[in-house]
């Protein structure tokens, strides 16, 4: 349900910026406030989890995700959507964590737990693409506010079943095991600012007050978090764990891999409804192809880290995924689906899914035991970082680039597909970085296929 809802929202965003006025650099907030808080607290709702007990934090998780999903649903204005999806993505802070650590707990048979773990991952696979077809079909026959109505009964039925189907556990842990709940809110709060600022920058000049100050306290606050994380006694990211250079390498190219990934879905979905006058219903279903693609490409690369290793297919899987996007770029504002769009999202599709495992077997090189819930942790969290700040930026140059080219007289849809196209190029470079990043950088990660909790946070990117 939770894991569902990261797709959800992006096939109705037209029809939400409709409703509820949102300007065009607002909009990304939709997205943003999930990103944000699921990032920014994902970490600290582990340690809750190992301290308080994972059914309790797996409950006021689905709680506070059907709260947050009841705001979204009955906005009225544009900070009431973005106060419930910022409660979602803390929903997922705190849920994640929790129901992955029960699994964990209640299947210790290593045959039997992974299986489990493959249905988990397979049900956020299953989430991601259900979500834009779900999406197309109540925004279209119903409302938008439905894909968060609906969210209610579900977790009503949870809150009333998992009590009695699941008992509680939690880890045995040192007492003396802090939250750092002040390094987790300084991280999400310096971030909220970086986004906010850069946001700015879309109807605003980049020097202006309403930008910098913005960027300056949130660049502040997260040097005080790299500060405080250094003199906790109990982090919630140890900064020790970057010395070793392929998780660091790997979780950069993570990084720059959905600062373009997120901001394509965004903007090609707009693209679709507002451009080329897609339904919302067809929009969903013109989405299918890049889930079936990823899911081919995650195993072929699957198939293809115990022959060539992990660092060739990151490697390839970058660099395609990287060509994919430039050929989404060239679209213009007439362009076709099944020749401007389908196209580039294959190629995207298919090599990103063959990155995936590659990415996260190198996140969890050289890591062992409990520290394998810590590498997956970062890596995700990096996820969510890039996602946001990735919206952040190339929404505001996709923004700024069509309001000048109006200026100049060209005509709206142009302009905006041309905004686009910009930002799919720069999007284009970043993965392309990355894979240059990891060619030149990576350390040699052994040709083995690890076990399938390798695969499953790539499975929910």
């Amino acid at each position: 349900m939770i894991l569902l809802d990261m797709t959800v929202v992006n096939v109705a965003l037209p029809r939400i910026q409709d409703g509820l006025g949102f300007s065009a650099s607002g909009l990304a907030w939709v997205v943003n406030a999930y990103v944000l808080a699921a990032g920014g607290l994902l970490m600290l709702g582990g340690r809750l989890a190992d301290v308080f007990g994972r059914r309790r934090l797996l409950l006021t998780g689905v709680t506070v995700f059907a709260v947050s999903s009841a705001i979204c649903g009955f906005s009225a204005f544009p900070g009431m959507m973005i106060v419930g999806r910022f409660g979602q993505g803390t929903a997922e802070a705190l849920a994640a964590p929790a129901s992955l650590g029960l699994i964990a707990l209640l299947f210790t048979d290593p045959k039997e737990r992974t299986k489990a773990l493959g249905v988990w991952s397979g049900l956020m696979g299953l989430g991601g693409t259900l979500g834009y077809v779900i999406s197309g079909t109540l925004t279209d026959l119903a409302s938008w506010r439905w894909i968060f109505l609906i969210n209610i009964p579900v977790a009503l039925v949870v809150l009333v079943l998992l009590p009695r189907l699941v008992g509680e556990s939690r880890m045995v842990r040192d007492k003396n095991l802090g939250l750092d709940v002040t390094g987790a809110t300084t991280m999400t709060a310096g971030l909220i600012a970086v986004v906010y600022g850069l946001l700015q920058a879309a109807e605003n000049p980049w020097g202006s007050a309403g930008v910098t100050i913005p960027l300056g306290t949130g660049i502040a606050l997260l040097v005080a978090t790299v500060i405080i994380e250094l003199r906790a006694r109990n982090p919630l990211i140890p900064l020790g764990f970057f010395a070793n250079r392929t998780r660091s390498v790997v979780n950069i190219a993570t990084l720059f891999f959905m600062a373009a990934f997120i901001p394509y879905t965004f903007m090609l979905t707009l693209f679709m409804q507002n451009v080329r006058g897609f339904s919302p219903l067809v929009t969903g279903f013109a989405w299918l192809p890049l889930s079936a693609a990823i899911a081919s490409g995650i195993g072929t690369g699957t198939m293809l880290i115990p022959r060539v290793g992990v660092k060739a297919v990151a490697t390839i899987g970058y660099l395609g995924a990287g060509a994919g996007l430039l050929l989404t770029s060239m679209i213009d504002a007439e362009a076709s689906y099944v020749t401007g769009i389908l196209p580039g999202m294959v190629v995207f599709g298919l090599f990103a899914g063959a990155s995936m495992p590659a990415a996260t077997n190198a996140a969890l090189h050289k890591v062992t035991g409990q520290n394998s819930s810590l590498a997956s942790g970062v890596q995700t969290t990096m996820q969510q970082v890039g996602a946001a700040l990735g919206v952040a930026v190339l929404v505001t140059l996709a923004v700024r680039h069509a309001t000048d080219a109006i200026e100049r007289s060209v005509p709206a849809d142009v302009a905006t597909t041309e905004g686009y196209a910009l930002a799919f190029r720069i999007g284009a470079v970043l993965i392309l970085a990355g894979g240059v990043l990891i060619m030149a950088l990576l350390e040699r990660v052994g040709k083995e296929v690890r076990d399938p909790t390798a695969e499953r946070v790539a499975v929910g990117a």
